[in-house]
């Protein structure tokens, strides 16, 4: 008689109405829960390191930490990666704000630790440099960037931008691996076919 009546249930019977909403899958709230603990922890050490940066190394000569190998240089960077795009810094802050939105858009389908960690670094990193584009001089939207990290033969680059590389390689290493932010497999649906 249950299963009878069970089954003739419709959504818009009364007995359906009054159940709870479904709740998120436990690994998925699980990979938000990463994905924010990821990009709140990178994002503070981000905007620590730069206070800490602009504090200790203004009108300073480069500090070596491993002989000439790794140096704290403070330099500000009104541009994109590798000091390009210069004259656009008001035009970089619009991209990077757009940025934030589309990995926080698809963050919420998450369901991948990999991609939570790589999603969380990813908007920490964009949201770091963009903090410094909004707030610090020249003017709002016009900030340069604060960088301090210094290897030979490379850009002196901050942790944003650290941050930003290693989503980016993480990224990469998922799409090869074929898993989707979902946590799906493109080879499931491939196989199904």
């Amino acid at each position: 008689m249950q299963a009878a009546r069970g089954a003739s249930l419709s959504p818009s019977d009364p007995d359906l109405q009054d159940q709870p909403a479904p709740r998120p899958h436990r690994p998925r709230l699980r990979c938000l829960l990463l994905f924010a603990a990821v990009a709140a922890a990178a994002y503070a050490l981000d905007v620590v390191s730069k206070v800490l940066a602009v504090a200790f190394l203004s009108d300073r000569a480069p500090v070596h930490v491993v002989g000439d190998f790794f140096t704290l240089a403070l330099t500000r960077n009104s541009g994109a990666a590798f000091s390009t795009a210069t004259s656009y810094t008001a035009a970089l802050t619009a991209i990077a704000i757009v940025a934030a939105v589309v990995v926080v858009w698809v963050a919420r389908r998450v369901a991948s630790p990999a991609w939570a960690v790589a999603l969380g670094l990813l908007l920490a990193g964009v949201a770091g440099n963009l903090t410094d584009r909004l707030f610090r001089q020249p003017a709002p939207f016009q900030g340069h960037v604060v960088d301090f990290l210094s290897f030979p033969h490379w850009p002196v680059f901050n942790v944003a931008d650290a941050c930003i590389n290693v989503a980016a390689a993480l990224i990469i290493i998922q799409s090869l691996r074929g898993v989707r932010v979902n946590g799906t497999r493109t080879r499931e649906e491939s196989s199904r076919s």
